[in-house]
């Protein structure tokens, strides 16, 4: 079990909370090592999630104190439920944790959503923070899922992984129409993960119509398996691109949906698992944290910039071992803008320095220093 940076402890003190992750993420070790006295019910279990399908009331009458938190794990698979936690808040003032992979289900069915009276968190897969046993080339082919990471056989449990997130969140939920049709795009964008989305190519490439496409981007994304990075668009001296990119959660699930695993230290996609990785990191950090940023990228029609932290950071990622001064063009276009406080490019690279004010150092310092809080 590794030691998590979510404390959900401090979170529960004085709220109720939703506590949204992708599947395998961890959510259920996190409660059983984090809150150990509190009630917990977990709808995956046939006889207790019939019993509340009867009879929502019965919630109630189960918990045992109002001075423990109450987790109910899976909370999508029954939305009705929601209303019966909503007045136990009410009126008991009993605090809860919800846990669920999706939040597809609480949208479409437009579940009670508590009146603000929740708050929500996130759980990622494993951080480099959190992992005593990191390994950069493992985690670019494998991520960070920690059934996957502990694994003698990662690409079978990552294929296991797939097959449950095929068959439960998309078959059994009928999230689409046409399932065969949602398997050949999903690896098509799989393919495409970490580049701007362009629904013709998409298209093109996986036979699925266009209009269809932003239907299962948004069904990716509710299922947390992915998510958009917006386009920075306040430059003036360059016009910036308006569309977004698409981001896996996870680089050995992107990798097993695209059918490349293992991948070779030789492969150019590392490159973009390498960004991802990084991204993740920050999500997670401020997402943590509780830090309430937005993060963009910024494209002009001649240069790119792979992260934006507001107006607090723009970072470039690169996979290589040895710092270039071309790699800084693309932060040295943006910072004629006069928009972010300070540039970073991040690699692999065995020294650190400046150059032309963008500071360049190795990947594991930058991620120190971020979970230090020295940098946001």
């Amino acid at each position: 079990m590794y030691k998590r940076s979510l404390n959900l402890q401090e979170i529960i003190k004085k709220t109720n909370y939703f506590l949204f992750g992708p599947r395998a993420t961890g959510k259920s070790s996190l409660i059983r090592a984090q809150l150990k006295s509190a009630q917990i019910f977990d709808l995956l279990d046939a006889d207790v999630y019939e019993e509340f399908l009867r009879r929502p009331k019965a919630l109630g009458e189960k918990i045992k104190s109002k001075n423990q938190v109450v987790v109910i794990d899976e909370i999508q698979k029954l939305p009705q439920l929601l209303d019966e936690v909503h007045r136990l808040i009410e009126e008991r003032k009993i605090r809860f944790l919800l846990t669920g992979s999706s939040a597809r289900k609480l949208k479409r069915t437009g579940a009670n959503m508590l009146g603000g009276r929740a708050r929500e968190a996130q759980l990622f897969p494993l951080t480099y923070i959190e992992l005593t046993d990191f390994d950069l080339m493992k985690y670019l082919n494998y991520g960070g899922l920690p059934l996957v990471w502990n694994s003698e056989e990662p690409i079978e449990d990552l294929e296991a992984y797939g097959r449950v997130y095929l068959s439960e969140e998309i078959k059994a939920e009928a999230a689409v129409r046409n399932y065969e049709r949602f398997v050949r795009f999903l690896e098509t964008i799989a393919l495409s993960n970490g580049q701007e989305l362009n629904y013709q190519t998409l298209s093109s490439d996986s036979g699925v119509p266009a209009r269809t496409i932003e239907g299962y981007i948004e069904v990716l994304k509710d299922t947390l398996i992915g998510f958009e990075l917006m386009p920075f668009k306040k430059t003036l001296k360059r016009k910036a691109s308006t569309k977004s990119k698409f981001y896996f959660f996870d680089c050995g699930v992107a990798n097993y949906f695209a059918r490349r695993l293992p991948l070779p230290e030789s492969a150019s996609d590392l490159g973009v698992q390498f960004e991802l990785f990084l991204i993740q990191e920050i999500r997670a950090y401020l997402s943590y944290r509780r830090i309430r940023k937005n993060i963009y990228y910024w494209r002009s029609k001649t240069h790119e910039v792979d992260l934006i932290v507001e107006q607090d950071m723009a970072i470039e990622f690169k996979l290589s071992k040895q710092f270039k001064p071309e790699f800084t063009k693309g932060l040295q276009a943006l910072k004629q803008e006069g928009l972010i406080k300070k540039y970073y490019v991040i690699g692999r690279f065995s020294s650190s320095g400046v150059h032309g004010g963008v500071e360049y150092l190795n990947f594991e310092k930058f991620l120190k220093k971020l979970w230090d809080g020295q940098l946001i």
